[in-house]
């Protein structure tokens, strides 16, 4: 059983009068993914604040790498990684620089910085733009230095805010990548995101804000389950075309059943990626 890494204990949060969170509970392992849903304003920036000890919780607890976030902040900030809504990144100094900037003030040597800065540039696929200017990188370059800064000190747990919002689909797909790999090396990752898709390819396990207040929790099939499938809805010229549609969906071991108004036909799906098999299915 792997080890818990982010443990939150009934975490409240108040801002005067505000609640911003109330009694949340979750629970990460090292290696696995968590994603956080919910609406703006739900709470999970705030959550992230209270886990890296930018915020104290106004009531319960939390643990993160062993540590207490109140009591023993400094050890949990050695442990942890952070890359929030916007990237921060010195647009004045190159990707190199910024690296190695970074890796200094953790207090590595100056060999031991610039080793630590190539290997990230590698491993970030930056290594061309290592030289240039942080302000001639491009959206999708500029949040794969912004992680790469947050994994200067090698940390154990991984904290996520929204770090694909504003990115196009390529340079998204490039950081699930990444991801994936850090959480398949053992690091425990805390994903907050608004991206349901981003949720369902990356998460082992959701927590859904609501409000300041845990709605839900469970894997995405978990979810799903609960609140209904995908259905994609099939239109048809006539009725000859519908009977013939059902049959040879049935045929491809898929479940169509009359829409509300007996001229559609829908079939659910557990994913988008099953869409096409429903086309094949209609072609043949």
């Amino acid at each position: 059983m792997s080890a818990t890494m982010i443990e939150a204990r009934r975490v409240g949060r108040t801002f005067g009068e505000v609640r911003a969170l109330h009694d949340v509970s979750l629970r990460v392992r090292a290696g696995s993914v968590l994603g956080l849903l919910g609406h703006n304003g739900a709470g999970k920036t705030t959550l992230i604040n209270v886990l890296t000890t930018a915020l104290p919780p106004t009531s319960g607890s939390a643990v993160v790498a062993g540590h207490d976030v109140v009591r023993q902040g400094r050890q949990v900030r050695r442990r942890i990684g952070l890359t929030g809504q916007f990237a921060a990144v010195d647009d004045r100094l190159t990707g190199h620089a910024n690296l190695l900037l970074v890796a200094r003030l953790l207090g590595a040597s100056p060999r031991a910085a610039r080793r630590r800065s190539e290997e990230l540039l590698a491993a970030f696929g930056l290594e061309h733009a290592a030289r240039r200017p942080a302000r001639t990188y491009s959206g999708g370059m500029r949040r794969r230095l912004d992680l790469a800064i947050g994994l200067v000190g090698r940390p154990d747990v991984l904290f996520l805010d929204e770090p694909t919002t504003g990115l196009d689909p390529a340079s998204r797909v490039q950081l699930w990548e990444i991801v994936e790999a850090l959480a398949a090396d053992g690091v425990a990752v805390l994903l907050t995101t608004q991206y349901l898709e981003e949720a369902d390819r990356l998460a082992d396990s959701i927590v859904v804000l609501d409000s300041g207040e845990v709605a839900a929790t469970g894997t995405a099939r978990e979810l799903k389950a609960r609140v209904g499938t995908l259905t994609v809805q099939l239109s048809f010229a006539g009725p000859g075309q519908r009977a013939a549609a059902e049959d040879a969906l049935r045929r491809s071991g898929l479940r169509p059943a009359p829409g509300a108004d007996g001229s559609a036909v829908g079939v659910p799906v557990e994913s988008s990626a099953e869409v096409p098999a429903v086309v094949r299915a209609l072609d043949t």
